[in-house]
């Protein structure tokens, strides 16, 4: 055994030793204060043996072991990729379009209630996108936004009954406005500092939701907001339009479907215009930028507007869904759920952030028989991504490296 390799399985023992101090306090502290080590033996046996499988495979295809079988399933797997990439891209947008159109009519309601989540984390993943992907500004408050959309919706909804479809402009407006209000005393800032201060901005937004009693009704939350709502022809006596209230999952689903695309749209004109060039230009280096004439405090400030847009929208609809909102749906782990999309799917891509939502917010629910182990997956799965693919599950193709990242 090489040096290398004594190094590599003693690194895995540690972990695993590690892991197991991590894992016995959480299943082994039981309710009446006694202590047993089962539980977590046998949670930590089954981790062990998966963990150890796969770092043999990796150790054996490390060492070339796995050539004779790898290089044929390689050379298969070039020429499934080139057969898939013959097609035109139009032939697969309209293949995901239809299998989208007719989701609603072949499953339940469950897998429906999924899907618009799903459908509205890739709006928040898209909006954040803008100002983390393609501006490069760290931003641990964005959840904030959402709340403005969504309570800005519900208080035109209940005091001025302003149907969903008119209020949606003044829920991205306002959004709009609040991220100005955070971006402009953070545009100086960079890394750490940006990231402490936009989390304390996005606290002090819930904060003020749950105390302005007089507004907001504080912790109880604001209930009774419209459904979206339709105008359907009613011919049962002479003509007329008759509202017709989307409360039904399947209609709702629609709704979020036409919000994600438009934020995919927006977002994805937004990445190829002058704009987004002069947002990656500050992304890659700030101070050459502002050199080249980048003016870089409106650009930056524009960022947080665009993205708090997207954000604004998904809150708007989110209190039209749930027909009630409280701030307890706007907390911190928000933020940091949909932070961690745009970093599993990869920073400025798009078809990353929807494969990244998808994998957070579906997956969860396709293990929700393992109850808190949940978590641990997620947290593992996490950690090995960022250690073997850092640029994300699917990396945007106009991605720089700073000299610093090489260091």
């Amino acid at each position: 055994m090489t040096r290398e390799s004594r190094k590599y399985w003693l690194t895995l023992v540690i972990g695993l030793a590690w892991f197991l101090l991590l894992l016995w306090p959480l299943l082994g502290i039981n309710d009446d204060g006694t202590l047993s080590f089962a539980p977590a033996f046998a949670v930590w046996i089954r981790v062990a043996v998966v963990v150890s499988i796969l770092a043999v495979i990796y150790f054996a295809k490390k060492q070339g072991w796995l050539d004779p079988v790898l290089n044929p399933a390689g050379k298969a797997a070039e020429e499934v990729r080139k057969v898939l990439a013959a097609p035109p891209l139009w032939i697969y947008i309209l293949i995901g379009a239809a299998l989208a159109l007719a989701f609603p009519w072949f499953t339940s309601r469950y897998a429906q209630d999924i899907a618009i989540s799903v459908l509205i984390y890739i709006s928040l993943g898209l909006g954040l996108n803008v100002v983390v992907g393609l501006c490069g500004l760290l931003d641990l408050g964005y959840i904030a936004f959402y709340g403005v959309g969504a309570y800005t919706y519900a208080l035109l909804s209940i005091h001025y009954g302003f149907p969903f479809w008119v209020a949606l402009p003044f829920a991205a407006t306002f959004a709009a406005i609040a991220g100005c209000f955070i971006g402009y005393p953070t545009l100086r800032m960079r890394g750490d500092y940006l990231a402490i201060v936009t989390l304390g901005f996005g606290e002090i937004i819930r904060i003020v939701l749950n105390n302005w009693m007089s507004l907001t009704n504080g912790p109880n939350g604001l209930l009774g907001i419209d459904a979206p709502a339709v105008l359907i022809p009613d011919f049962s006596d002479g003509f007329s339009l008759e509202v017709f209230f989307l409360k039904n999952l399947g209609y709702l689903y629609y709704v979020a479907l036409g919000l994600a695309i438009f934020s995919i749209v927006g977002v994805y004109r937004l990445n190829f215009s002058r704009i987004g060039r002069a947002w990656e230009a500050i992304r890659e280096d700030e101070t050459a930028a502002e050199l080249m004439g980048v003016n870089t405090f409106r650009f930056k400030l524009l960022a947080y507007a665009m993205g708090a847009v997207f954000g604004g929208l998904a809150g708007a609809f989110f209190a039209a869904r749930m027909r009630f909102v409280s701030p307890e749906s706007f907390t911190f782990i928000e933020s940091a759920l949909v932070l961690s999309m745009v970093v599993l799917g990869g920073m400025g891509s798009i078809p990353g952030i929807m494969l990244g939502a998808l994998a957070l917010i579906a997956l969860p629910e396709v293990f929700r028989e393992f109850e808190l182990y949940r978590m641990l997956a997620f947290g593992g799965v996490m950690t090995l991504m960022m250690l073997f693919r850092p640029a994300g599950l699917i990396p945007a193709k106009r991605m720089g490296k700073r000299s610093d990242d090489e260091d």
